[in-house]
């Protein structure tokens, strides 16, 4: 008790003097497998306001004071009428509390004017010196001196911040002479902020470089690290493991090796730089070194902020590994365990820009990929030290709906093709009246239309990662988006031509106006909706996705102006479908079984030709829209609008009685022209004049 009063004096002495008194309270020391948890899955600190006082008002913002013995504010906004908390820089330490054993004379000494105020947002102290004169001045060995406080201090955004702050300055000002016991120290302090229980409040952190510069200072501190053994440990903490090889010219191929858990309870994941037998022939005969470090949650810390679209997920499926190494070496090989060993978890290969602050795709390539790992060769250079691997969970990699989409393009395209021809064959014995000639001009726009997307579709999976930064990029969007939508509406025409035949039979609209109204809705409208949405998106690049050229959705919702016109057309397809199914019912009195059966095959035939026709098939693209969708859902889309041109073939033209009576009648001409011209040329006068020549 008597400890307590005294500790409680130099407090209330130390709040007089320098109007704060944070380090004195109740510190909870999180311990492996002891993380209090928040009820949302954030660390528990009883700080936190959940809410502001007011009217919620969508886009506005406010802030709340912290709770006592914290210094910042926690920021709101207001989303769907609820407020969010959306920053917070409370903090409950400082450079006072870092050195709170030593005198009270010794630690007002002490500054953080290397630490900048607003990063930690609380009144500035008096002018100080800074903290890494504190530790050469108390524990210049091992930085043991800082160690209790900060691994005893809540992991919330405000001391998230300043620990990383913390950290940059010991890299830019300690690094001069960095031992062992230095670095194993520097590394427990960095891993109390990578915890798993601490990853939720990275997120509120006013700077989003925060989790960048951490990346870079450990690398920057790791570089200036020296190392004796051959091989050594130097660090072993639960998130962030480090270790040294000493390697010249004639060592042989050297490997890291790294189990890493994601917690204390799952099974470590594996991770292993390999660097080239090649790449240390380049080495000069005298010994150098090899540094490595693997982290297990930086991954799904790491903030891309200067990726143009940093709404799209990027998640990372593998370690975080870094790699320090002499300046002559330049590739180093990584195999990567997958977290998400889903066989649709498709890896690239990335290495971390620390300039750009996202995930480069150039710095590495894929050498091999299996179901539980993937193997990457990446080029090291002194700006992309770290590597690992991405995952797209959204999208469904599988190579069963690969060999789909490209068998069924294939066939679809010929397909087409082949309608055309035979269109071009028979149409002056098929379009006698006005309803079968708009008929042909609606099914051989369908055609030209989905041959010319099929076309783009093709150019543009095989050809954007070139021309993805580039003007070229909005034109294959654009085309793409324009052609698939003269796809919809020519079939939307279509339907309005089998519903204009069904009510209007005494009266007949004139050819040349037919012709105007659809190419008016077939060209017209697709050419309105698609060039609306260049003019609106291109300027905010938010026209296209960051990883293919096509319409962009997480930034501007710009394929809306692609998804919403076509679901509208399959609906209204879908109801003139029906209205053709009730219409050939035509139930009589005292119908005996063989009639309903002929009417039952008669709707059937109908709807299977209307179909592809109309577009029906599309109507399975809103099941692949909702997430964990079974990729039976998939592979049936895949099967319908691959070959949706085989169908129009099928269904729209060989399947069409007159259309086959006029190719039979055709052929019938064709050879009897060519026997005409074979008896000609056999003639005995053919024979004769041939002579005279």
């Amino acid at each position: 008790m008597k400890m307590k009063s005294q500790a409680t004096m130099i407090c209330c002495l130390m709040l007089f003097l320098a109007t704060e008194c944070s380090h004195y309270r109740s510190k909870m020391h999180i311990k492996d497998g002891d993380k209090p948890q928040h009820p949302e899955g954030k660390l528990k600190t009883g700080r936190i306001q959940e809410k502001c006082h007011g009217p919620c008002i969508t886009t506005s913002n406010c802030s709340q004071p912290c709770a006592q013995h914290f210094r910042g504010e926690i920021g709101f906004t207001c989303h769907q009428n609820k407020w969010q908390k959306s920053t917070e820089t409370c903090t409950s330490l400082s450079v006072e509390t870092l050195f709170k054993d030593f005198n009270s004379a010794s630690r007002l000494s002490l500054a953080a004017s290397s630490i900048p105020v607003h990063v930690l947002d609380f009144r500035a102290p008096e002018p100080m010196e800074s903290v890494a004169q504190g530790i050469r001045r108390n524990c210049p060995v091992d930085y043991a001196c800082i160690l209790d406080v900060v691994k005893s201090s809540e992991a919330t955004s405000g001391n998230i911040a300043f620990i990383v702050e913390l950290l940059r300055n010991i890299s830019t000002d300690l690094s001069d002479n960095v031992t062992r016991e230095k670095m194993k120290s520097y590394s427990e302090v960095a891993n109390h902020i990578l915890d798993t229980a601490a990853i939720s409040n990275w997120a509120f952190i006013p700077d989003k470089n925060t989790s960048s510069d951490l990346l870079q200072s450990v690398n920057l501190f790791a570089r200036q690290l020296h190392i004796h053994n051959e091989s050594e440990n130097i660090a072993d903490e639960l998130f962030i493991q480090a270790k040294g090889l000493l390697i010249n010219h004639n060592t042989s191929e050297k490997k890291f090796n790294f189990s890493v858990s994601m917690n204390n309870t799952t099974e470590g994941i594996l991770g292993v730089i390999e660097i080239p037998r090649q790449e240390l022939w380049k080495l000069p005969p005298n010994a150098s070194q090899a540094i490595s470090i693997a982290f297990p949650t930086l991954g799904a810390i790491l903030k891309e902020v200067h990726l143009q679209n940093v709404s799209l997920p990027r998640p990372v499926n593998g370690l975080v590994l870094s790699v320090i190494l002499p300046e002559q070496l330049k590739q180093v090989l990584f195999t990567f365990e997958k977290i998400n060993k889903s066989q649709n978890a498709r890896a690239h290969c990335v290495g971390w820009h620390s300039r750009k602050r996202r995930w480069d795709e150039n710095a590495c390539e894929t050498t091999l990929e299996i179901m539980n790992k993937v193997k990457c060769l990446c080029n090291y250079t002194n700006m992309v030290m770290s590597f690992s691997i991405l995952m797209s969970p959204k999208s469904i990699e599988n190579k069963v709906l690969d060999y789909i989409t490209c068998i069924g393009l294939s066939i679809s395209i010929f397909s087409l093709i082949l309608c055309l021809i035979i269109e071009a064959m028979v149409w002056s014995r098929v379009v006698v009246t006005e309803i079968s000639y708009m008929r042909h001009v609606c099914i051989v726009n369908i055609a030209v239309s989905l041959l010319i997307a099929n076309v783009w579709f093709i150019i543009n999976s095989n050809f954007y990662k070139k021309v993805q930064d580039s003007n070229w990029c909005v034109a294959l969007t654009f085309f793409s988006h324009f052609f698939y939508l003269s796809l919809f509406f020519w079939m939307f025409f279509k339907a309005l031509l089998i519903i204009y035949g069904i009510l209007v039979v005494f009266r007949r609209m004139m050819k040349s106006r037919m012709m105007a109204i659809g190419f008016a809705i077939g060209y017209g409208c697709p050419l309105i909706i698609a060039g609306t949405t260049v003019a609106v998106t291109v300027p905010e690049k938010g026209y296209m996705r960051p990883d293919a050229c096509w319409l962009n959705w997480d930034n501007t919702k710009a394929l809306l102006a692609f998804a919403i016109p076509a679901l509208v057309i399959v609906a209204v397809n879908l109801v003139v479908v029906l209205v053709v199914a009730v219409n050939t019912q035509r139930p009589s009195i005292g119908s005996s079984k063989s009639q309903d059966l002929a009417i039952i095959m008669r709707i059937s035939k109908n709807v299977a030709i209307l179909t592809p026709l109309l577009g029906l098939t599309w109507g399975f693209g809103i099941a692949t829209l909702i997430e964990d969708t079974s990729l039976i859902f998939h592979i049936i889309f895949a099967l319908l609008n691959a070959f949706q041109g085989f169908f129009i073939l099928l269904f729209g033209t060989i399947m069409d009685r007159k259309i086959r009576d006029a190719l039979r009648m055709r052929m019938s001409s064709l050879k009897g022209r060519s026997r005409a011209a074979e008896n000609a040329s056999l003639s005995p006068t053919n024979g004769s004049k041939l002579m005279n020549r």
